[in-house]
């Protein structure tokens, strides 16, 4: 197979020179660090010159030094929001989830912060308003609201919140809500209710129990881990 546009999904599994501070030569051809030397530049300028930009990568790498397979996301999103010197945190969960909201919001109270939290059904509109027909809806025939995340990043946006957690958003729902908040925001659970929110599980398995996952332009014969023919 040859791969023409710059992407690190095919890099052979014996070279991981970005990680590892190999030489360029030992890089594939399309190697986004080997081709993409003003995508690289451009991104470190941001780090050089926005201090905020910089205090963020900062804490980043520090919790991921020193929580390093020994931290719960959860004590490393409390260890990140210390690190950053924030006080108020914000919670934008599904409505499914309101009782882990609960759980999460006493623990990160716990650690002296103060805590905003929102369901993502915030102002109960209906379906019908964005567009949808009845029969669009999951139960058709009764009142359905949407999930509004503009509305839940709006409302920590106006609580002051400096780090937002996201809690079981839907795919596209997240997206909005991440669009919107103006306070930095992370994952702490990802929806997949079909995985028990454990989305990874779709590809460990891609190849045997959940194959449906592949879609119809699927190479023939295509190998579980790809290998790259030829180097530049």
């Amino acid at each position: 197979m040859n791969y023409e546009t710059p992407g690190c999904a095919y890099c052979p599994p014996t070279v991981r020179t970005c990680r590892d501070g190999e030489s360029e030569a030992q890089r594939p051809g399309f190697c986004p660090s080997k081709v993409d030397q003003e995508g690289i530049d451009a991104a470190w300028e941001k780090y050089e010159k926005d201090s905020f930009v910089r205090q963020v990568a900062q804490a980043s790498a520090l919790v991921e030094s020193e929580g390093y397979c020994k931290w719960t996301r959860v004590e490393e999103i409390c260890a990140f929001a210390r690190k950053m010197g924030f006080t108020k945190l914000g919670i934008a969960t599904c409505i499914s989830f309101v009782d882990l909201a609960h759980t999460l919001s006493g623990i990160l109270e716990s650690h002296g912060f103060e805590v905003a939290s929102i369901a993502c059904k915030n102002g109960a509109i209906c379906k019908e308003k964005i567009g949808l027909r009845d029969e669009d809806k999951i139960r058709p025939g009764q009142h359905e609201s949407m999930c509004n995340p503009i509305s839940q990043a709006e409302f920590l946006n106006r609580s002051g919140c400096e780090l937002n957690i996201v809690l079981g958003l839907c795919v596209g729902h997240d997206s909005l809500f991440f669009r919107h908040s103006k306070g930095l925001a992370t994952t702490l659970v990802a929806k997949d209710r079909v995985l028990a929110h454990n989305p990874v599980g779709a590809l460990h398995l891609a190849d045997s129990y959940f194959q449906r996952v592949w879609g119809p332009e699927r190479r023939k014969g295509q190998p579980k881990k790809p290998t790259v023919k030829g180097r530049k």
